[in-house]
């Protein structure tokens, strides 16, 4: 018998420990904003690797893709990604609702005592004009890589620039020639981009594969602005940042951590993509519009065990991460993935989400690197009360914690309405009335006389009136004495 005591107490102390972070049970899709893009950056030193998914939606020939660079760009740096790194980091990284099971409130007596690749590069087939016009523009390089045409310019005038893009059949907005301007006059260069639809037709495929690019400089921007020339309204952008240092920041915009590890009701579970749809949208507004969110941040250096807490998926592994272009960590023999890790080196890594428009982001991303290396997490939770059991009715800390889930469920309402700006009085009713019914009906209950006065409370009445004799008789002849 005691054996079998010691098994379930101490199963029932390993499920408790091991459900200490939570189970895992949503995530947020990076498709759930509109006109989101996705960008892999990686910092050391004054390195930069970045890597760019096209979520382009139209006729292919008509894509065309302009970022600004600070040198030339040569062939050797230029790569064709898998898509699936996006994904991969996303399912890690998003933000997050887990579930916890409440502990029975009359069984805690059983734990008492255990509780204390590269792409094949072949010369281009696409024809450029020569500058034969003056309109201040050189091809530096051009390159056929895959599915894509890509010429690398330098350009002495921003409206000679956008001719000799629309003379040579790139399709650009409007507004791009003053949006131009400022790269010009900073000397930088700039990264063309098409689609080659013969070599398109080879590859296959609705999605066009991302394009990875690496170059040095001491300035550690993210282009944004030329994005903004032909866009309707609003665009949201997701950045996995890598680092070997701390978080990454913005330094021209405030930084700031999405509202997180707020409980939640439950009915949530159901409903968790227009929830934290909405809650990214009240917090945007009440930020000023102008503002950095950072969704995660966490250590991932290879001695580090807690990867993740709790894990969506497992970690990125050297593969993956060599793939999203982390280039100074050393592959290790060790691969079990979820208490450990496949390489050597420091590593930490940032997800931040940025909405912007012109109105309020007139200038590029600058970024810092920084020491900080806290853990941090979008991660949203709800809790599974204990229901209504047989034993309850002789267990005194029932009414305790129904009291409890009473508070917390109108917490819970509370905290769901300050971040989305969701009405939700309609459900006090039917979310928090039934404890509340059952918090009455055991704290009416409580501690009952049996009606049987032979029952369990008999032999302490005897033993209370005994007592009581005892007292007397020690007492009586000590108050006589003091009394003559």
């Amino acid at each position: 018998m005691k054996t079998l005591f010691l098994f379930v107490a101490g199963t029932i102390f390993f499920l408790a420990t091991t459900a200490f972070c939570g189970f895992y049970v949503a995530k947020v899709d990076a498709k759930l904003f509109n006109n989101t893009s996705e960008v892999i950056l990686v910092r050391k030193a004054d390195k930069t690797v970045l890597t760019m998914k096209n979520d382009y939606e139209g006729d292919l020939k008509d894509f065309a893709m302009i970022v600004p660079v600070p040198e030339v760009i040569k062939r050797e740096q230029i790569r064709i990604a898998d898509a699936a790194i996006f994904e991969k980091l996303n399912d890690y990284s998003g933000p997050r609702l887990v579930e916890y099971q409440d502990e029975h409130p009359c069984m805690k007596y059983l734990t008492y005592t255990w509780a204390n690749s590269r792409s094949d590069a072949g010369v281009s087939e696409t024809i450029y004009l020569k500058d034969e016009n003056g309109l201040g523009v050189t091809i530096l390089e051009s390159y056929s890589i895959g599915e894509y045409d890509i010429v690398v310019l330098s350009a002495t005038q921003s409206d000679g620039l956008a001719t000799w893009l629309t003379a040579n059949g790139y399709k650009i907005p409007e507004k791009a020639s003053k949006l131009l301007q400022p790269y010009i006059r900073n000397e930088m260069k700039f990264f063309v981009v098409k689609v080659n639809l013969k070599e398109q037709a080879k590859v296959g495929g609705e999605q066009l594969r991302p394009i990875q690019i690496e170059f040095q400089s001491d300035k550690f921007v993210l282009p944004i602005r030329l994005g903004m020339a032909n866009a309707k309204g609003t665009q949201d952008m997701l950045i996995y940042a890598f680092t070997a240092q701390g978080r990454v920041t913005s330094t021209n915009y405030r930084t700031v951590e999405i509202p997180s590890n707020q409980d939640i009701p439950e009915f949530i579970q159901e409903d968790f993509q227009p929830f934290y749809k909405d809650l990214f949208d009240k917090a945007y507004k009440k930020e000023g519009r102008d503002v950095v969110f950072t969704e995660y941040a966490w250590n991932l250096d290879a001695d580090n065990f807690v990867k993740c807490d709790p894990c969506a998926t497992t970690p990125p592994a050297y593969a993956e991460l060599k793939e999203a272009g982390v280039f100074w960590l050393t592959e290790s023999s060790n691969g079990n993935r979820w208490q450990g890790s496949d390489y050597q080196g420091s590593l930490h890594f940032t997800r931040l989400h940025v909405r912007y428009d012109g109105a309020h982001f007139p200038q590029d991303l600058s970024f810092q690197l920084t020491p900080d290396r806290r853990n941090f997490q979008g991660r949203y939770v709800i809790h599974h009360p204990v229901k209504e059991a047989v034993g309850m009715e002789d267990c005194e800390e029932a009414a305790k914690y129904f009291a409890d889930v009473v508070m917390r469920r109108k917490r819970e309402l509370i905290n769901c309405e300050k971040l989305t700006g969701w009405d939700v009085s309609n459900r006090f009713l039917t979310y928090v009335g039934p404890y509340e019914i059952l918090k009455k009906k055991y704290e009416k209950g409580q501690m009952p006389l049996p009606e049987n006065p032979s029952g369990p409370i008999l032999p302490y009445v005897i033993l209370l009136i005994a007592c009581g004799g005892l007292a007397l008789g020690w007492l009586i002849p000590r108050i006589r004495l003091n009394y003559n």
